[in-house]
């Protein structure tokens, strides 16, 4: 006859002591990958578990796919930090976690002043087993219309208000941040004389300039 199973109780919090922190239900973690040369596992926790005498601690854990885990892959507009909230889950030994780290909403991180090395953010869930998506698509943006990727910088036309690639409207990085105005070909001839001055002023003049990057 087998022996039954000793009965497990859920924990409010557990202190971590390899890492000197408290997680929490809803926390998010790094966790240790199976391959050391593959970048920390990202997870929320959704139950802390313990045996009767509050050891073998367990963590259920609901997984965040990197772009790269996915089926359909990277793509240019997936952020370096970017992180789908996949319906994978799991359980997982305590002494796996690395760190504690935040996954912020889209909106919040590119909002941050600086980004950390355990800043990430998430913008779809992810479904493992079909690659859909959810939402499904999201707005998209300049001549290329593809989604905003917070690592790049994009310039906005005073015009229409829709935002740019500089390599997409033939500009250097360096060229877009002297700008003090933009207008796209698709505005007014006025807004595009507007422009030609902006580029004559810029190469002339140490009056700061305002350098747009799309915030949402």
């Amino acid at each position: 006859m087998a022996k039954p199973k000793a009965p497990r109780r859920t924990l409010e919090s557990y202190s971590v002591k390899h890492i000197s922190k408290t997680i929490r239900a809803g926390d998010c973690i790094l966790m240790r990958p199976s391959d050391p040369s593959k970048p920390s596992y990202v997870a929320r926790i959704e139950r802390i578990e313990a045996d009767a005498r509050g050891a073998n601690v367990k963590i259920h854990v609901r997984w965040y796919y990197r772009p790269e885990e996915s089926i359909g892959g990277r793509r240019q507009f997936h952020g370096s930090k970017e992180v789908f909230l996949s319906d994978h889950f799991d359980v997982q030994s305590a002494d796996t976690i690395e760190a504690k780290c935040t996954v912020h909403s889209f909106k919040s991180y590119t909002k941050l002043d600086a980004v950390g090395n355990d800043d990430f953010f998430c913008r779809f869930e992810y479904n493992s087993s079909t690659g859909a998506f959810n939402p499904d698509r999201v707005a998209v943006y300049c001549k290329c219309e593809m989604p905003y990727n917070p690592d790049d910088l994009m310039v906005q036309c005073e015009g229409c208000t829709d935002w740019f690639h500089p390599a997409c409207i033939d500009m250097t990085v360096e060229e877009a941040k002297r700008l003090d105005h933009f207008f796209c070909e698709s505005c007014s001839a006025e807004g595009q004389k507007k422009l030609q001055n902006s580029h004559s002023a810029s190469r002339h003049s140490d009056t700061k300039v305002d350098t747009k990057r799309r915030r949402r």
